[in-house]
């Protein structure tokens, strides 16, 4: 499964990137279109709208399974390591349920709500575009599985950062 997590790491970081430089390419186009020629862009607004959206789906799934995020950890330190573990484990749980629930089911069904209606200046349908909530719900899920068995069998801190910071204060 490591394996596996470090391949879909390389995959994403290189999707993120390459979305952050069409990003920027659109924007700059946009803007040079708007500005230079006098005639603005009909598709560009679009396009980097949703290229923002995909890139901060992928690259906060990225940033998950990194363990990056932002993680309230000042009540659980109180706990003997054990108990730590135990919330660490059940909030993974919840994030499995969670990106399962609302980014999997409930993307998916927007999405497929929404195939019908298509976007205004690029030929894509809206639908499409929330693509985005399911694919990156399913990489969510996957990571928090991950780190569910990390944490179980003690390959993983309970919380990211919290060796780093028990170190730091010594």
């Amino acid at each position: 499964m490591t394996t596996l997590k470090k391949g879909l790491d390389k995959v994403l970081a290189t999707i993120s990137v390459t979305l952050f430089a069409v990003l920027v390419l659109v924007v700059v186009w946009q803007v040079f279109s708007r500005q230079v020629v006098g005639n603005p862009s009909t598709w560009s607004e679009e396009l980097a709208r949703q290229t923002f959206v995909w890139l901060g789906l992928f690259a906060a799934a990225y940033v998950f399974g990194e363990r990056g995020h932002i993680a309230v950890e000042f009540v659980v330190r109180l706990f003997p390591e054990k108990v730590e573990r135990v919330i660490a484990m059940a909030v993974q749980v919840l994030i499995i349920i969670f990106a399962v629930v609302v980014l999997v089911w409930g993307g998916w069904r927007a999405a497929q709500g929404a195939m019908g209606q298509n976007l205004s200046a690029l030929p894509f349908t809206i639908g499409q575009m929330y693509l985005a909530l399911p694919i990156s719900g399913l990489f969510v899920a996957f990571y928090a599985i991950y780190h569910l068995q990390g944490i179980a069998r003690g390959t993983e801190p309970a919380y990211a950062g919290l060796e780093a910071a028990d170190e730091e204060a010594v």
